[in-house]
Parts: structure tokens; C-alpha cells; sequence
């Protein structure tokens, strides 16, 4: 099959589109004691916008490896990463940046606090909490189904939606 380069000596198969496409990230879905894991990945308080811990995929390493890598790196702690329950995604026409989501459902594997002086290396992850429903539901968080997904059963989908400033 003949193909054009895609360097370090890999070959795409001709026709392949290789323009850039969605971020493919991974998420967290963490419930103890009725509360779910949350994180502001806003440093410095630029936004009051919670979501599950998680962040992108590195080429070459499994999705739960990716993710329980992200929630370590987020959180301080260590998970044990069970199945997926929801797909999110969401596009910013703005800049062009589109995300597509996967939420695993995730147990602890260790404490439910985050090691003393824990710091997130990347400095994104400034704030970690543990919010029950009726806490989430008073917290601006993404995505909406959230809260659903985390107290509910089940597996779901959350369609494509438009950033708005």
C-alpha cells in the first residue's frame, strides 16, 4: 500500500486525512461517601467553572493509564479506573478547539485527601473538592450531565455543544 509520510519512518495509507481533529481527553468520575471528586482547572481563580479531573491523552499509553496519570497529576490520588459512562464533547468556534470527552467510572485507591503540599506539576489545578448533588447543582460545572452520570446508573451521551462566551 502506498502511502505519504508521516515521519520517524510511519506511513499513512493514501487518502487519509491527517489535518488536526478533536482533542480526545479523559475524565474521571470519582463518588465516595455520596460526594463526587471535582477540580477548578483554572489557576488562580480566572473561572468558577468545575469539571471531573482528567485531561488529555498521550499517544502510545492506554485510556485508563492516561487517566489515572491526569487524576495523580490533578488530585495527588491514586485511582483504580472501572468502565466508561459517558461521552462528552464540545467545540469552541471561536479558536477552532473541539474536545471529545470520556468519563470513566473510577474508585479510590488510596485516602480521599490529597497528599500534604500536593501540587499540580502543570499548575493548572489550583482547587479540589468533594461536592455532593445538592453542592454540584449550586456550582457552575460541566458537563450539564454531570451530576446525572455521577448519582445516576447508566451510560450517556452529551452532544456536541457550542462554547459561548
Amino acid at each position: 500500500m502506498s502511502g505519504g509520510t508521516a515521519g520517524q519512518g510511519l506511513s499513512y495509507p493514501t487518502g487519509i486525512d491527517r489535518r488536526p481533529g478533536p482533542r480526545l481527553a479523559v475524565r474521571a468520575v470519582i463518588v465516595s461517601r455520596g460526594r463526587l471528586l471535582i477540580v477548578n482547572a483554572w489557576p488562580g481563580g480566572q473561572s468558577d467553572l468545575w469539571c471531573a479531573p482528567g485531561g488529555g491523552v498521550e499517544a502510545g499509553a492506554a485510556l485508563p493509564d492516561n487517566l489515572a496519570r491526569e487524576v495523580h497529576e490533578e488530585t495527588g490520588l491514586e485511582i483504580v479506573v472501572d468502565t466508561p459512562c459517558l461521552v462528552n464533547e464540545f467545540h469552541d468556534p471561536r479558536s477552532g478547539f473541539h474536545q471529545v470527552e470520556i468519563f470513566f467510572r473510577c474508585r479510590l485507591a488510596g485516602g480521599e485527601t490529597p497528599p500534604s503540599g500536593w501540587r499540580d506539576p502543570e499548575g493548572v489545578v489550583d482547587r479540589v473538592r468533594w461536592a455532593s448533588r445538592a453542592e454540584l447543582a449550586s456550582l457552575r460545572h460541566k458537563p450539564d450531565s454531570l451530576a446525572e452520570i455521577a448519582f445516576g446508573a447508566g451510560v450517556g451521551y452529551d452532544p456536541l455543544e457550542l462554547l459561548q462566551k
